[in-house]
């Protein structure tokens, strides 16, 4: 397995709207290990190949406590959204950073698993908000996207101080 290098925040790539996964090889097998592997090391809940500068549709993730219930989520399309939640969302393309998103509290995603085989995911609460969270970077969105413009730019001003500070340590 490898580590793969995550994009941080301007970078333009993370802008790349992902292409449609249609080789379900041990190639992708490999690279979703990778990307599981990337997210655990970083200490994330989820993972999109757009963060690693793979533009496919491809995510990962994992809430669970014991970091054993791994989800793969290969052209992901959420059929049904219903309600709403506000959840303090955070970014392995933005570290430190967090801000208060809305979202829909549950949704239903059609998707494959690295096999190629449909699979059928319903998912509500902090599962619902990862993987619309993951989902919107495959589409080249960011979480400060849903932010008003005042609060996006006090959130940036501040990741740019953390990054200064930690060069300067």
């Amino acid at each position: 397995m490898s580590i793969l290098s995550i994009l941080e925040f301007p970078d333009p790539r993370l802008r790349t709207r992902a292409e449609p996964v249609t080789r379900f090889d041990p190639k992708l097998q490999q690279f979703v290990a990778d990307l599981f592997e990337t997210m655990y090391l970083a200490h994330g809940v989820g993972l999109a190949a757009t963060q690693v500068n793979v533009h496919e549709r491809v995510l990962v993730a994992d809430m669970s406590e014991g970091r054993n219930q791994p989800l793969a989520l290969i052209n992901a399309q959420i059929l049904e959204k219903d309600g709403s939640q506000v959840y303090q969302e955070g970014c392995l393309s933005f570290p430190g950073v967090y801000a208060d998103i809305t979202r829909a509290l549950s949704v239903k995603v059609k998707a494959q698993d690295v096999d190629g085989k449909q699979i059928m995911v319903e998912a509500e609460g902090p599962l619902a908000v990862c993987i619309q969270h993951e989902m919107d970077h495959l589409e080249g969105k960011v979480f400060v996207d849903y932010l008003s413009p005042l609060k996006r730019s006090l959130l940036l001003k501040r990741l740019d101080k953390q990054r200064k500070q930690a060069a300067s340590a």
